[in-house]
């Protein structure tokens, strides 16, 4: 197994009504993760692209602005964590040697009105419950009832995540939000309001992998992929639905792999869709204990100064969620962060990244070092 390594990273600014292309999206991210690797486009092997909406094929689309050599190209779509899960099989097939140098490019262009398609079967789809808003607030609601969490503590997500998206150029909302903004919005599915959800956005992101020993001929400036872990649909007793990738089982196999525990990680990316969903996580992936993430997080551990920075991009809820891209968007961050390039909201001297995304289809964590 040989070590792989992310030699070059790329993004398109998230937004909506982008009067943009597929191709346009994705070719500027493109050549922004070659430019920064400083690699030949020549030597890149093979191509993914996640993806979830496009019909007309996106893999040649995307990269046939930037490269036609030929090279075999491969569309991944796992909802959300469609670019991670094309990641983590570049991963794997460098680690074993098939090639050396690969590309991934995240995308999309997402339609109007509430996500089609994702609901988790059976009665909840009836009763409207199975969309990821109404199955978010019935987690949410759920932890509340068990734990005493706050209809506050989720809203403050929202608040931290909008401060740090004010210092990320590439976010689609970079306006901060107070609590009675957020308390105050529009309900969606509660306990969720309108600020406290994810946006539709359009978006691309892109990078490079390769091995480490490809990778010194061109730059030492580089980021380890330490480990990648990934889970499908998964029913346990006692679920109403089955869990599209059981994070507490993919952490501790991204924790054994990499050689680390959670007291390890000095800052993370989370799949934030919906608010509640950072406390969920921070309790999954072993950062505090189960049934204390909503104080964990009202008292400031996740904020970019606290013990475990999260989301200091503004996540999900502020940086965007075009689905195809959103994976790719979390490893760019996570890759600034690491090389000390992240500006106003660089967490001091980080040395671990962890990067966890879900998806209907499959959840992914993976592990970075600096």
């Amino acid at each position: 197994m040989r070590d792989v390594v992310i030699l070059g990273v790329g993004i398109h600014k998230f937004a909506k009504s982008w009067d943009k292309t597929i191709d346009e999206l994705s070719g500027e991210a493109a050549m922004m993760a070659i430019k920064d690797a400083g690699i030949n486009p020549m030597d890149i092997e093979a191509g993914f692209v996640g993806n979830v909406y496009e019909f007309a094929p996106p893999g040649p689309r995307a990269f046939g602005q930037i490269l036609q050599t030929g090279i075999p190209i491969t569309k991944i779509e796992t909802a959300c964590a469609s670019s991670t899960r094309a990641l983590g099989l570049c991963y794997q097939l460098i680690s074993a040697g098939v090639y050396d140098m690969c590309m991934v490019i995240g995308v999309e262009k997402m339609p109007r009105g509430p996500i089609a398609g994702l609901g988790a079967g059976g009665y909840g789809d009836i009763m409207g419950t199975a969309p990821p808003p109404g199955a978010y607030a019935l987690m949410a609601m759920r932890h509340m009832k068990q734990y005493g969490t706050k209809r506050e503590h989720f809203a403050y997500v929202s608040v931290k995540s909008h401060k740090n998206a004010t210092m990320n150029p590439y976010a689609q909302y970079q306006k901060e939000m107070t609590m009675e903004e957020v308390l105050n919005s529009r309900v969606i599915s509660y306990p969720s309001n309108l600020y406290e959800c994810s946006p539709s956005s359009d978006g691309a992101a892109a990078a490079i992998i390769c091995s480490k020993e490809k990778a010194k001929q061109y730059s030492t400036r580089f980021i380890t992929m330490a480990s990648y872990a990934a889970g499908g649909p998964l029913w346990r007793e006692g679920e109403p639905v089955y869990i599209a990738g059981y994070t507490p089982d993919m952490a501790k196999e991204a924790y054994e792999r990499a050689g680390i525990g959670p007291e390890d990680v000095n800052v993370a990316q989370v799949h934030d869709a919906f608010s509640p969903a950072e406390i969920f996580e921070v309790e999954d992936l072993g950062f505090c204990p189960h049934g204390e993430g909503g104080p964990f997080v009202w008292e400031g551990n996740t904020g970019i100064n606290g013990k475990i920075p999260v989301n200091t991009d503004g996540g999900l809820l502020s940086r965007g969620h075009p689905l195809g891209a959103t994976g790719l968007a979390m490893l760019f961050e996570l890759v600034m962060q690491l090389r000390g390039e992240a500006g106003p909201r660089q967490v001091k001297d980080p040395k671990v990244a962890l990067l966890q995304n879900g998806g209907v289809g499959g959840g992914v964590v993976e592990i970075f070092k600096s």
